[in-house]
Parts: structure tokens; sequence; C-alpha cells
């Protein structure tokens, strides 16, 4: 990780990597160039014109309607997206279903073929890629390039789908009667994908849905939409045929066209609860399968016996790395009995040394938030939390950068004394703000996070082997971490919250992804002439 940042740390040498990779022109007339607002020279101050992937081209939008993409550093517009409309999502779904049946014929070894030949490509690009997240997301180059990581995970698990569909086979289930099961593929189906993690998401959807033999559109995050295009190229280059793959960029229309159009048969989603409720509801009822994961308020409980320097170094990580935006940021640290008071003198030392800077910064502990909307709604839960009566111990409001004065940066925040009844308890902030809560005891801790609505992931950090293994049966929530403060499943495992985290059946990756992105088919067989036995076909007669 650290010898990435050090290579795409020198711009002139980044500057040079993008330029020999920029995209063609796209089809009428559009221009699509991959070039960081930090490295634009003159000759690049055209406004970049994000566009669509569509047939195995990128290809202009058509709709008129744009989205400004900013350089979250500066607060600079960098480039405008195509915001899809129907029809668009229509070209793109036409082009899937007629490159499905073929793909979906293609021998699952081959579509293995094509998922190595991704995971390499990935690994020759990873700084480059790492590079257009931070330049579009924000965060640091070291969050960037880990993001890229546990994105390409999935992909070396999509690489054994020859195995991972393998079916199963009872021989004789009546007089001259086998049985066995299949797994096949949907057809063309979707992925919704939020903007903290513009290039791990898709690839927890996309390889094992392209490797079980489906077709995929994905709408990216506007916000954040030029990696999804570069790993569309890599895809290409890999060896996926024509319309198998799209990103049709947009928002609120696009999401709604994909919802309603008969020729998607699933739809995978991670954002807020609130889209991942519609998404269900609309895909369900348009007779769609979907999983939808949706927000959370994730809590880390601190034992007295815990190593509490050991916990400090877990929150600063997972409080505040990508400046607080993922969904299993820890929000909420959960102080028991007498761990409370050093808890909280060793941590707010720590939040008010972080070092906040751009996130092409070697240097930098955490960059910017995303837009200059995220960070007015992240400060307005800080001014509501001290309205609230919460103990602001560390404030991160004032936070300003010379030379970056119109960037979306906030400080990390540190409450203390916070209570249950608190919006900024309840409500998921999505921001570099840690809110501390006191319990006298674990059984009380676990009450309190079993009735919150969000069960997403929670920590415990503590040294008794029992404590543990009693709140890992107790608590209702979908991932426990112990003395592991951020416990995402590696990507032969699932990923997945309960209760308002999640809406659907199935988590995601993993084999739950492999039974999302397939239908189940039994088949039970009887060949006439299997039944006749002569002598050649008797059973031998078994001895020593």
């Amino acid at each position: 990780m650290e010898g990435a940042t050090e290579e795409v740390a020198d711009t002139q040498m980044l500057h040079a990597a993008l330029e020999a990779n920029r995209p063609a022109p796209a089809s009428g007339g559009g221009k699509i160039v991959l070039i960081p607002s930090w490295e634009r020279t003159a000759k690049d101050r055209t406004m970049r014109e994000i566009g669509h992937f569509i047939g195995g081209k990128q290809v202009a939008g058509t709709s008129g309607k744009f989205g400004d993409v900013y350089n979250p550093a500066s607060g600079e517009v960098t480039g405008k997206v195509s915001l899809a409309n129907a029809r668009e999502v229509d070209v793109a779904v036409a082009a899937a279903n007629a490159a499905w049946p073929a793909w979906a014929a293609t021998p699952a070894l081959r579509r293995a073929r094509v998922m190595f030949k991704l995971k390499e490509l990935i690994e020759r690009d990873r700084a480059q890629m790492s590079a257009i997240i931070t330049a579009e997301h924000g965060k640091v180059l070291s969050d960037a390039d880990g993001e890229v990581q546990r994105g390409l995970e999935v992909v070396e698990f999509a690489c054994g789908i020859p195995h991972l569909l393998r079916g199963e086979y009872t021989d004789a289930v009546g007089t001259g009667i086998d049985a066995w099961s299949i797994r096949q593929p949907l057809g063309v189906v979707a992925g919704i994908t939020p903007f903290n993690f513009p290039i791990m998401v898709p690839l927890w959807m996309i390889p094992i849905a392209l490797a079980t033999g489906n077709c995929f559109i994905l709408k990216p995050s506007e916000k954040d939409p030029s990696v999804a295009l570069k790993l569309a190229a890599l895809l290409t280059e890999a060896g996926l045929p024509d319309g198998v793959f799209a990103v049709v960029q947009g928002g609120r229309e696009a999401v709604e066209s994909i919802i309603a159009h008969p020729g998607i048969a699933a739809i995978s989603f991670v954002g807020s609860t609130a889209i991942a409720e519609t998404i269900y509801k609309g895909g369900t009822s348009a007779g769609k399968r979907v999983q939808a994961l949706g927000g959370a308020k994730n809590h880390l409980v601190v034992m007295p016996d815990a190593d509490i320097d050991d916990a400090v170094d877990a929150l600063m990580g997972s409080a505040y790395g990508a400046a607080g935006e993922r969904c299993m940021a820890v929000s909420v640290a959960v102080a028991v009995g007498s761990a409370g008071d050093e808890l909280v003198s060793k941590l707010a030392p720590r939040v008010r040394a972080l070092k906040v800077a751009p996130g092409v910064d070697k240097e930098a502990e955490m960059g910017p938030l995303v837009t200059g909307e995220h960070l007015a709604k992240v400060r307005g839960y800080v001014d509501l939390g001290v309205k609230e009566g919460a103990n602001l111990v560390v404030d991160g409001r004032g936070l300003k950068l010379q030379g970056y004065e119109n960037g979306f940066f906030l400080g990390g925040c540190l409450f203390d004394n916070v209570t249950t009844d608190m919006r900024i308890y309840q409500d998921e902030i999505f921001g570099p703000v840690l809110s501390v809560v006191r319990a006298p005891d674990v059984a009380t801790a676990t009450r309190m996070i079993n009735a919150h609505p969000y069960g997403n992931g929670v920590a415990l950090f503590t040294n008794d082997g029992g404590t543990a293994r009693d709140f890992t049966q107790a608590i209702q929530i979908g991932m426990v971490g112990i003395n592991v403060p951020i416990p995402v499943p590696m990507s032969f495992h699932s990923f997945g919250g309960w209760k308002q985290s999640l809406f659907g059946d199935h988590h995601i990756y993993g084999m739950e992804g492999v039974r999302f992105y397939t239908r189940y088919k039994a088949v039970t067989q009887r060949w006439t002439g299997g039944a006749k036995k002569g002598p050649e076909f008797t059973m031998p007669t078994l001895g020593r």
C-alpha cells in the first residue's frame, strides 16, 4: 500500500499514465477525459464530459442533462456527467439482452478466464484507479488503494466459478431414474452503487454476476463516475464480449427506469436505507429479485478489561478513515463501566492531531467530504448534537486549509455523554463524527444496540472469551467483530446486515452472491432402456 501511494504521489508520472490511457472521443461528439482536476494543464481546459459505456464502447449522453463532478479538495467543478434518461437505459438493456444468450452458453471455465484476466489488469492499473477515485471522491490515496484491493478479492473469488457452480447428483432415486441440480443465470441484472466506494462496491457485484453467466448494467454514483468507465475498459481488454457489461450514468430517472424495466431480472443496491427500501419495494413489485443494502449505525463496545490503547487505535481508523464515509464506519463508541473516562481522554488528543489534507498528500490521514452539500449535512449534525446537549469534546467545524479554502473539509469531531434519544445517536451521519455513549454493563450495551433500527456491523473489544461468546450470540447484528473494529467479511464469505440495513433475502458476494445471481433448477430423468437388466448389466458380487 505504501509503495502504491508513493507511486501516484508524483503528479507528473500520474498525468503521463492517465494521458496514455485517455479514451478516444465518444461517438456522437462527446469527449471523456480521465484527468484529475489537480493535474489539468492548459490543453485540458475544456470541461470534460463523462458519458456512458454501451455495446462495448464509450458513448456520449443524449438526454441533454448533466451533473457536476467536483474535486472535493478544491471545491472546483472538474467535469460534467451525463444523466441518462429512460431511452438510454433501454438501449443498454437491449444490447445486454442481445448479448446474453451467447454469454450464458459460454462454458463457466471460459468465463472464469475473463475474470483471471481482469484480475491481472486491475493489478496492473491499480495505482491509476486509486488516483481516479481520490480525484473525484477525495479519500486519501491509501484508502483508495485499499478499496481497489477489497474489490479485487471478489474478482479472485469469481475466478473459481466452475467449482462454485457445481450441482448435486443422486443416482437411482427410483428404478432407472436419476436426479441432479444445476444453477443457471438470471439474464440481465443491474447494480446501483454509492459514491463512497466507487470501485469496491461495483466489484462486490459485477464479477460474480458475470461469472455466473449474466449480463450486467452498472449505474454508478453521479458524484464520482469516472472509475466505472475505467473498469469497463478493463473488462473489454479482458475479453468480455460487447454488450455483456454496460455503464449507464445518471440520477433518479436512471434508477427509476432500471426498477421498472421489464428486461432487467434483478437489482443489487448499496446506499441509504430510505432508497434501499424504495428500490426493494419497487423492484419486487415489478417481479425482480432484489438485494438492497441500506444504512448503518455501527457500534464499538469497549469493555473495562479491554486494551484501551488498542481500542483507541481501532476507533481512529474505523471512525475517521475515509472521513467517516463508510457503511461500516464506527460512529458510536459504547464505553462500558469504568472504561469511559480513559477512553475519551486518550481519544481526544488523537482526534485533534488528525492530519486532514487533500487526498494526494502522502501524509494525509483524512481527506475532504465528497461534496459541499454533504459537508453542510454533516456539519449540521454537529450543530444539532451541541443543541441536544452532548459534550462536543473535539470540534472540527472550523477547519480551513490554506490554498484549499473552498474544499469540502471538516475536521474530526468527538462527542461524549451522548444519549440514545439524541438524533446524533439515532441517525446515520456518514461523516467524521464519533459519539461516545456510556453504559453500566455489557447487558445494557447489548440491549441498546439491539434496540437500534440499523443492524449492519458491531464490534466488541475485550480480553474475556466468555463475554465475547455471549455477546456474539445475543447481538442482533449481521456482522460482528471481536477485537476487530470493521468486521467486513472476506470475499469467500458474504456481506450484509440485519433489520433496516438489508432489504432482501441474500447478503452480497461470496456464496450468497452466487445464489442471488442464479436460479436453482432440479432435474429428474428416466430413460426407459435404463430400467432393463440383462446378464451383462448384473452388478458384480462383492468379495475379497
